[in-house]
């Protein structure tokens, strides 16, 4: 994938989140294991670093128990949707 694609280029203009960091947490999820605790928290925090959204412990613990107890398959999409959730 072309990082100068002018699509995501745009992508990085409108949100300043930088696509290749996006892609790196993207193919390290691929085989990231979401029943382990210090697995989940290390992807929390990317993702809220990604997002520039700070989580709180709270937040942060209540996603990991979803997340661990959920068992569904997890992409960024629901992390980030959990984030970003008031």
């Amino acid at each position: 994938m072309n990082m100068d694609n002018g699509f995501f280029k745009n992508i990085e203009k409108k949100t300043g989140v930088n696509m290749k960091d996006v892609f790196d947490l993207a193919n390290s999820l691929q085989n990231a294991n979401f029943r382990d605790e210090k697995t989940v928290r290390s992807v929390i925090k990317r993702v809220s670093k990604l997002a520039n959204k700070p989580v709180s412990r709270d937040l942060e613990d209540q996603i990991v128990k979803t997340i661990i107890n959920d068992g569904s398959k997890l992409n960024f999409d629901t992390i980030s949707k959990m984030i970003n959730k008031k």
